[in-house]
């Protein structure tokens, strides 16, 4: 099975996810991670969604998506040819003494610490899905708490963007 990224481009109206996600529902796909937010157009919201499946599932899933009323532009952020993240907080139940070896893993993957407790540390990381499983398996000895991901957001790199596209399709 292959994973396949889709930016979708959709207007930014009430019930649009649902309706999206109703979609992938009624057909029986699998959503392995859904990001959503507002454009820098507030009449937009892009969402991010990870899909698994077979070349024939995964065309399928891109044609029927496009056909939706609010979507307006689907792109496939292509390997290689594209930046792709996910944030991870986590809180972790420390000690003093483990307190100096937690603080260091965090050092060696960039993260931040965004909160002190007198038995506890919450920990942010930002990057991409290597690099927070690499961390969270660091964080194994560890009591993890809570954690919570956030899931893949991603662009195309390049100049041009999807609202590009769209005026492109508005101009035919």
């Amino acid at each position: 099975m292959k994973k396949r990224i889709l930016s979708i481009l959709v207007d930014n109206t009430s019930g649009v996810l649902s309706r999206i996600a109703g979609l992938f529902s009624r057909r029986g796909y699998n959503i392995d991670s859904l990001t959503v937010g507002e454009t820098q157009n507030p009449a937009f919201s892009r969402m991010t969604v990870v899909v698994r499946g077979d070349d024939q599932v995964l065309d399928q899933i891109e044609k029927q998506v496009a056909k939706l009323e609010d979507v307006r532009a689907v792109k496939v952020l292509e390997h290689g040819n594209r930046v792709c993240r996910e944030l991870i907080l986590v809180t972790l139940s420390v000690d003093a003494k483990e307190r100096p070896a937690v603080v260091a893993i965090a050092d060696i993957f960039r993260a931040k610490i965004v909160d002190v407790g007198v038995d506890t540390l919450m920990i942010e990381l930002t990057g991409n899905q290597n690099k927070l499983d690499a961390f969270v398996k660091l964080l194994d000895g560890y009591e993890i708490k809570e954690m919570v991901r956030t899931g893949i957001t991603g662009l195309s790199r390049g100049a041009q963007d999807m609202f590009d596209e769209l005026d492109e399709g508005l101009d035919s």
